[in-house]
């Protein structure tokens, strides 16, 4: 969130508390889980920065706790924070409730991100949609295609605003209703490819960019597979449209298998190099789909209704929520006990992939409640 918000002060104790996140992250040669260990073993930064050098050392060795302390990022904090007071953009940690929390679930969580545009979009059930940068034009119509019905029934589409596939995809979303998210391999205030500008302008406005490189990140090979894991573990599932073998998308689709989320992959021709990826996933599991309700039914998915229905109990002037029998199937395997994905997965007998999208709702509705570490907890009976 931008800091001197309420709930930012709340949550990692305002300025100072996030400039201590912006530490945290800021030092070359600290990685994810190194960050992520720290904060098991001490809480929240500021309280891993007041430590002393030999507790830090006992957690992270020697030489890396030197790294951390003896790195001056004053300058860099300070830019972040001053980015984050402009309107629309916000740095989101691990503690803010703005967090995605389908990333939570995820085994390399960003510690922190860097958004532009809307982000209470990050808490709506999302579909990844990916593939070729050198796409064809039929699967660019189809990207285009599948994403606005796949935002018309209510799923948000994630993608990574590279040209090809993933363009074809945000506009395909803005043109339905659930908004979209693009994931960037830069810094938040750099755009790659400098063609996308005036999409990436669209998507601020109706969604938002994310991205977890520091302020002034150039566009560096490295970096694009590294933001892939955020695209699998942001959605139910994974739409591959067009790819070649050992592509990008490849490995955002088998990241999304790792993560327990549904694959999809739309087919081609024998004939096409763009096809051989597609027809590769499918051998490999991946569900082939013609329509993008061949993705809503494989989720289970319903679209979300304006207002909810009731019914009155016969007998009975009292009004009651009409009851969804899968819903009632989750509560009774959540039981009285918070459980993870994979647990209540093997009770229910659903997949991942149908569950998250039934548990958002779910939350939204008071029926059941996200805990940190990926737990659920059943809310009422």
């Amino acid at each position: 969130m931008r800091p001197g918000s309420d709930d930012l002060a709340a949550t990692v104790g305002g300025d100072a508390g996030l400039a201590a996140w912006l530490r945290l992250t800021l030092v070359p040669g600290v990685g994810g889980e190194t960050r992520r260990t720290l904060l098991k073993a001490f809480g929240l930064p500021e309280a891993i920065f007041a430590a002393s050098r030999s507790s830090i050392a006992g957690v992270i060795g020697s030489e890396t706790a030197d790294r951390l302390l003896g790195h001056d990022c004053a300058a860099a904090v300070d830019a972040a924070l001053a980015w984050a007071s402009e309107p629309g953009n916000h740095l989101l940690t691990l503690a803010d409730p703005a967090y995605p929390q389908s990333l939570l679930s995820s085994d390399d969580p960003p510690v922190l991100l860097y958004a532009k545009g809307r982000i209470e979009i990050l808490q709506r059930p999302m579909l990844a949609v990916v593939g070729s940068r050198n796409a064809t034009a039929q699967g660019e119509r189809d990207a285009e295609a599948f994403s606005q019905a796949l935002g018309k029934a209510g799923l948000t589409v994630v993608s990574g605003l590279a040209l090809g596939i993933d363009a074809a995809a945000h506009r395909g979303a803005l043109a339905g209703s659930a908004g979209t998210v693009a994931i960037i391999g830069t810094g938040a205030d750099r755009l790659y490819p400098a063609r996308n500008e005036a999409l990436a302008r669209e998507i601020v406005a109706d969604g938002v960019i994310l991205s977890e490189f520091p302020l002034g990140t150039p566009a560096l090979a490295a970096n694009f597979p590294r933001r892939n894991r955020i695209i699998a573990g942001l959605g139910l599932g994974c739409l591959v449209v067009e790819a070649a073998p050992r592509s990008g998308s490849l490995i955002t689709a088998r990241l999304a298998a790792e993560a327990g989320r549904e694959v999809f992959a739309i087919p081609g021709s024998i004939h096409s190099p763009l096809s051989r990826g597609c027809h590769q996933l499918i051998r490999q599991g991946a569900k082939l789909v013609e329509s993008a309700q061949d993705i809503l039914e494989e989720l289970r998915w319903t679209p979300p209704k304006a207002s909810a229905p009731t019914s009155k109990k016969v007998g009975d002037g009292d009004t009651a929520m009409a009851q969804d029998p899968q819903e009632e199937r989750v509560l009774t395997a959540l039981g009285a006990a918070p459980c993870d994905l994979d647990t209540l997965a093997q009770r229910s007998g659903l997949t991942p992939a149908a569950l998250l999208a039934m548990l958002l709702p779910m939350e939204l509705a008071g029926r059941v409640a996200t805990l940190p570490g990926g737990l659920y907890q059943r809310l009422h009976s």
